[in-house]
């Protein structure tokens, strides 16, 4: 457990060998090619050797656990292990399966409502949620189990999952994006967020086409408008106004409320089921399942109260996230600029992931899971995630390597010969880094501040080319080797990652450019 006196020794200890090395760096300049501190990137991993070289890129690797955990603590503790520990409360009490049952029952018997309701809103709320590729792991299932075959179905559930990738397990990628580039959370958050909602628009009307096609799309294209809309309605004021935390959590629910209530009012002129096939009247019959509204209520109370204490938590009108414990700044002379720089160190116990915290234990105590199920659920949970864990925490260290070396500063250098082509270069920068690392998280942490490097050099607004990079790590999702490792979890074709990869590659072509 990390405990506020090792978080504080930590930064101590981080410090204590900041000052000693730039102390060290004023009176033996490093080589032109390495960057020792920016406004970003302090020297904290660098030990000049005996020989004069400095192997800072190699440093980071043999640091002590404290140093590297006070590296990684904010990404952690605002996003996997809580994400985790939500969405286990939520298996283990039941809650979860009863909430997948009226999720069935009101996406009635059109493929196109059900692709809609299941894939897109829903997948969304999982993103949110958990992130990683869980999304296709829960989704896919669902589909396949309505009748939609397996391999078109893991695809629908990849497609689907694009928009909401930036905001997937409450935030991660813009908190780590924030982290590498220095930027505003809150400022970011909003940047990529109008990205996003313009992204938002076209999915629906590609899954509706993937499930029934030209013709059931012709007849549903209202239904992709509405699907549309209704998840920008929530995710766009989210992103702009409160931070990364909740937007798809938001804009999924606001979407479920929003395509239910229109489909009650408004119906295809044929139901199809898979393929655009006319559905007969013995498969229309209706389940016998009925949900009343106070147990539709009951099943998206945990929601509603993630949203509500993480609103009031973490909102600009909240006092607390200002509350700082412990600051710790250090100053030196850039051998690039050879201009003072100074870099801070703040310990704020009130971030985001202490109000999920005190959610999760609000909604822990009112489902009361059986302490059986709840063992066996985080077991289950943890046995598909940990490999997305310890690869976060490897990317954070990898990152930091990248950028307090100089690789990232001699990188933007050189992307920025070609001008304002970056621009179009950018989203495809973000793909490549997802389908290399394997997360949108991952993907911000080795490339973000190489992104935001660029734009100061080309004198681009700062929060551009980092939200563009991000937004294009979304759109590679489909391809990326861990999201599809754990997605096909669920499915026939575990171990066979290379075939989805393959099926899923045209369409996220098509989209990024």
């Amino acid at each position: 457990m990390i405990t506020r006196p090792v978080l504080v020794g930590a930064f101590t200890k981080i410090c204590h060998r900041s000052v000693r090395e730039y102390h060290l760096h004023l009176q033996h300049p490093v080589p032109h090619y390495t960057v020792p501190c920016t406004p970003h990137t302090p020297c904290i991993f660098s030990k000049r050797s005996t020989n004069g070289c400095h192997p800072g890129a190699c440093r980071i690797w043999r640091e002590e656990e404290t140093v590297l955990l006070a590296f990684i603590v904010h990404i952690q503790y605002s996003c996997t292990h809580l994400c985790l520990n939500y969405t286990i409360t939520l298996v283990a009490s039941g809650h979860f399966d009863k909430f997948r049952e009226w999720l069935i029952h009101s996406a009635t018997r059109d493929v196109r409502i059900q692709a809609i309701l299941i894939a897109w809103s829903f997948g969304a709320l999982i993103e949110g949620l958990v992130g990683f590729g869980s999304p296709w792991a829960y989704v896919v299932p669902i589909l396949i189990s309505l009748g939609v075959a397996d391999l078109e179905a893991i695809r629908v559930a990849a497609l689907a999952n694009n928009a909401p990738v930036s905001y997937g397990a409450l935030g991660a990628p813009i908190i780590m994006l924030a982290a590498v580039t220095g930027l505003p959370l809150l400022n970011l958050s909003a940047s990529v967020g109008r990205i996003v909602a313009f992204l938002a628009l076209f999915p629906p009307w590609l899954l509706i086409y993937l499930v029934s096609g030209k013709e059931g799309l012709k007849e549903a294209w209202p239904l992709a408008i509405v699907a549309s809309l209704s998840y920008i309605l929530g995710q766009f004021p989210t992103s702009n106004f409160i931070g990364p935390y909740l937007p798809d959590i938001v804009g999924s629910l606001t979407s479920f409320a929003i395509i239910l209530a229109f489909v009650h009012y408004w119906k295809p002129k044929n139901l199809r089921g898979f393929g655009g096939k006319i559905l007969d009247e013995k498969e229309l019959r209706s389940s016998d399942v009925k949900f009343t509204a106070g147990q539709v209520a009951w099943l998206f109370l945990p929601f509603i109260v993630l949203i509500i204490v993480v609103v009031l938590g973490t909102g600009p009108w909240s006092p607390l996230p200002k509350i700082v414990l412990q600051v710790f700044s250090v100053k030196a002379i850039s051998s690039i600029t050879h201009k003072a720089m100074a870099v801070s160190f703040i310990f704020s116990p009130f971030v985001g992931g202490t109000f999920i915290f005190i959610s999760w234990l609000i909604i822990l105590a009112i489902l009361r899971p059986n302490m059986q199920k709840f063992g066996e659920a985080m077991k289950k949970s943890f046995n598909q995630l940990w490999g997305a864990i310890i690869t976060a925490m490897f990317m954070v260290a990898l990152a930091n390597t990248f950028n307090y070396s100089g690789m990232a500063g001699s990188l933007a250098y050189a992307f920025s010969q070609v001008g304002w082509v970056f621009i179009l270069l950018a989203p495809i920068l973000g793909w490549i880094g997802v389908a290399l690392s394997g997360s949108n998280t991952s993907a911000n942490a080795m490339f973000g501040y190489l992104q935001y490097s660029v734009g100061r050099l080309l004198g681009f607004p700062p929060y551009l080319l980092p939200s563009l990079g991000s937004v294009g790590a979304e759109i590679g999702k489909p391809v990326a080797p861990q999201t599809a490792s754990v997605g096909v979890s669920t499915s026939k074709y575990l171990r066979k990652e290379g075939d989805v990869i393959r099926h899923n590659m045209g369409w996220t072509l098509v989209i990024l450019f």
